[in-house]
């Protein structure tokens, strides 16, 4: 298992973990649409120094994978949780968000390919059986509430499982582009329907844009691209716990019992991919690509220059085929087929 991308995933959760509480308490000074643009354009504004030059992609292979991540993850998903921050308690909210991770483990195996093995599979029905105990009780109103929160993270995890694999862009580009196309759409048409938010709410939203989703966004993907997307997203189910502990502690919101009863499953269903790693012969075919990786490992022996650093680094690089066994997880460099659960 790759160490460092269980610690960007798990970083990226409790930035984006934070963010819930302190969205929610936004979501009564401004409509859906412009609390989700003012979010995705903070994101922007984070990454927006660290972006450098673009290098040379296809853009016919890249633009439409690209496009249909902004609109999902950074138009829809953001939209539709913001509406339903404003029917449910924050922490709910926050716990509820585990059910990105069941619908990203979902897409990964039947749309990626990606191999779970029994440890995820475990984790991910513990993280439903979760959820199960917050989405369908409590009134009719909740429960819409619920099922936005629900819509949102079926839209994050098709974001997650196309982001991981668009290994032709840095994580703060793919984070620019939906922070500047999503966010300014969804701010320009909040806007249009219910007028100017106060300056003060404006700038504490881009503040935690800025953090809860720009930094968490870029760390999330290149932490995914070490771990495969279910697996990324499996760590980053910590999120929902540092949600519902702020709620509790700094909001003051009321602990219920099926709340503290769903955070302790949750939890151990996110302890099974600690070990989710297996090893079997496979293939290798040759690639290009561009991506953070040092050499310490079986795939990155490509030379330097006399001098060149090579702790972790980023540059374009070639991979030649290659056919062995070892352990692993579907990062960028193993995603081949497996057969079906």
């Amino acid at each position: 298992m790759n160490r460092g991308g269980v610690v960007r995933c798990a970083v990226a959760a409790v930035l984006f973990g934070a963010s819930t509480p302190a969205a929610s308490r936004l979501a009564a000074n401004m409509s859906a649409f412009t609390l989700a643009g003012l979010l995705y354009l903070g994101a922007a504004v984070a990454v927006l120094p660290f972006t450098g030059p673009l290098r040379s992609v296809s853009r016919r292979r890249v633009g439409s994978r690209l496009g249909t991540a902004v609109l999902l993850g950074g138009g829809i998903a953001p939209v539709l949780l913001a509406a339903g921050l404003h029917d449910v308690s924050a922490a709910t909210v926050s716990l509820l968000l585990n059910l990105e991770l069941v619908f990203t483990a979902v897409l990964a195996v039947v749309v990626f390919r990606e191999f779970l093995g029994w440890r995820l599979v475990t984790g991910t029905s513990l993280v439903v059986a979760a959820s199960a105990t917050l989405g369908w009780s409590g009134t009719a109103h909740v429960r819409w509430g619920a099922l936005l929160v629900a819509g949102a993270c079926l839209c994050w995890a098709a974001d997650n499982g196309i982001t991981a694999r668009l290994d032709e862009l840095a994580p703060v580009h793919i984070t620019l582009a939906k922070g500047l196309v999503a966010g300014g759409v969804n701010l320009t048409i909040g806007v249009i329907t219910g007028g100017v938010p106060p300056t003060r709410s404006v700038l504490f939203a881009l503040l935690v844009g800025a953090v809860g989703y720009g930094a968490s966004i870029t760390l999330w993907i290149a932490g995914a691209r070490d771990l495969g997307a279910a697996r990324g997203q499996l760590v980053f189910a910590t999120a929902p716990f540092v949600g519902a502990v702020l709620a509790w502690t700094v909001l003051g919101e009321a602990t219920t019992g099926r709340q503290v009863v769903s955070l302790l499953i949750a939890a151990a269903g996110v302890s099974f991919v600690l070990y989710s790693d297996h090893e079997h012969l496979h293939s290798h075919t040759p690639i290009e690509h561009d991506h953070a990786h040092t050499h310490d490992d079986q795939h990155h022996d490509h030379p330097h220059a006399p001098g060149r650093a090579v702790a972790r680094h980023v540059h374009r690089h070639e991979h030649v085929a290659v056919v062995h066994p070892h352990p692993h997880v579907p990062d960028l460099h193993h995603r081949h087929r497996h057969p079906r659960l």
